[in-house]
């Protein structure tokens, strides 16, 4: 007679059971879309409005998204590929694939070791990772985590001597670039950061208290860590966050609305390396990067976050690329979710594309181990959409692989 466990184990195969429970959190995702509803689960509301979140009615988060996703392609077959080679260059040195992780402000609020874990990760990946300057941690605390590419971030501030002094910091912790942010002059309108009455860090109330008990995990990992800063400006007169604060406040008070291409020269004369400039929106302010000598700029609309109603970046790119020639290297930030946005990018024209929710939605849902997954992803997804479309090495990543025609159609892609 047949033996019925002989007979079940031909036809079943029984899976490990995993006992680490984040192991088997980002076994059930398969895209940043899926960390971004666990992110959501996983997180105080008010926090991941925060991270998720863009200026009034959030048509250039949409916009951003949206034109990534109406491209399409004109993939090109039996073209003899044994191997595909996804590495590249920018600023003159290598990248594992072509992707920089953006700046993003108060990361430890999606997980105590915030910037720190990213870095980490970049680290591994081959990427650069891009610190902020209000991160939560500080210049020195993630080149002690880090012996990656790391570049740094800078606001103008109103004290012309603190942007002086990070800077100083910086070079002497071998960061490589400085990334001017251009595109805030005043704070956008963050309506759901309105609404939830917002503020850094998050302040203790009965919506608060609430939110927490509903989010227990992400309360007791904020409670017992050391308290959240603006790391890079403990002990300043300009405050550091251990008061509550609004960001809109913060930075209306602090930033400086005037600052202008003449800054840009300033900078030049205290810094020895690399400048990118971002937050270029038009062709116009491309070409005068150029002319000022950057050594790349980043089209960005901050993700969405400042002015609602900038273009989407991703129908910048050619247009921008074909101004500014080989004068200075173009990054596309904004709206990427997958490494075949990457690709979008790249073939457009971009050097390489720049992505920060991404990783913040796979920090919050399952930390450090989670940014790494989101990142293994996007290279994965490069070299499988470079396979099917017909695409040896980024090198031969151009327009002719793409139709761009449809890039800047409107529409929510969540």
């Amino acid at each position: 007679m047949t033996n019925p466990v002989t007979t079940l184990r031909s036809v079943v195969r029984f899976g490990k059971i995993e006992t680490d429970p984040v192991e088997r959190r980002l076994a059930r995702a398969a895209s940043v879309a899926d960390l971004r509803r666990m992110a959501k689960r996983r997180l105080p509301g008010g926090v991941f409005d925060y991270i998720d979140g863009g200026a009034e009615d959030e048509r250039t988060l949409a916009a951003n998204e949206a034109a990534f996703a109406a491209v399409t392609y004109r993939p090109r077959v039996l073209r003899g590929l044994p191997s595909v080679d996804a590495g590249s260059t920018l600023l003159g040195r290598p990248l594992a694939y072509p992707l920089v992780l953006a700046p993003t402000g108060f990361t430890r609020i999606a997980d105590p070791d915030g910037e720190l874990a990213v870095a980490r990760a970049a680290e591994r990946a081959g990427l650069p990772y891009t610190l902020s300057t209000l991160s939560t941690r500080s210049i020195e605390e993630v080149r002690a985590v880090s012996d990656g590419r790391l570049w740094f971030q800078v606001y103008a501030w109103r004290d012309r001597g603190l942007v002086r002094e990070m800077v100083e910091r910086a070079a002497a912790a071998r960061y490589e670039a400085l990334v001017l942010t251009v595109d805030t002059a005043v704070f956008g309108r963050r309506e759901r950061d309105v609404r939830r009455g917002f503020s850094l860090p998050p302040t203790i109330g009965p919506g608060t208290v609430v939110d927490g008990a509903l989010h227990p995990g992400w309360t007791w990992r904020f409670v017992r860590s050391e308290p959240i800063r603006f790391a890079n400006v403990v002990g300043r007169d300009v405050g550091d966050g251990a008061s509550p604060v609004t960001l809109s406040d913060y930075i209306n008070t602090q930033f400086d609305p005037s600052l202008c291409w003449e800054d840009v020269a300033w900078l030049r004369s205290v810094w020895d390396g690399p400048i990118v400039l971002k937050g270029i929106q038009t062709v116009e302010d491309a070409v005068l990067a150029a002319d000022a000598g950057v050594e790349a700029i980043a089209l960005s609309n901050h993700g969405g976050r400042q002015l609602d109603g900038a273009p989407a970046t991703l129908p910048l790119v050619a247009p921008v690329v074909d101004a500014v020639g080989d004068r200075t290297e173009v990054i596309c930030d904004g709206g990427v979710r997958r490494g075949s946005d990457v690709l979008k990018a790249v073939a457009a024209g971009a050097t390489a594309a720049m992505a920060g929710r991404a990783y913040l939605y796979a920090l919050g849902a399952a930390g450090e181990r989670g940014v790494d997954r989101v990142l293994e992803w996007f290279r994965a997804d490069l070299v499988r959409t470079m396979s099917l479309v017909g695409a040896a090495t980024v090198a031969d990543l151009d327009r002719s692989l793409v139709d761009l025609a449809s890039a800047a159609t409107p529409g929510r892609a969540r």
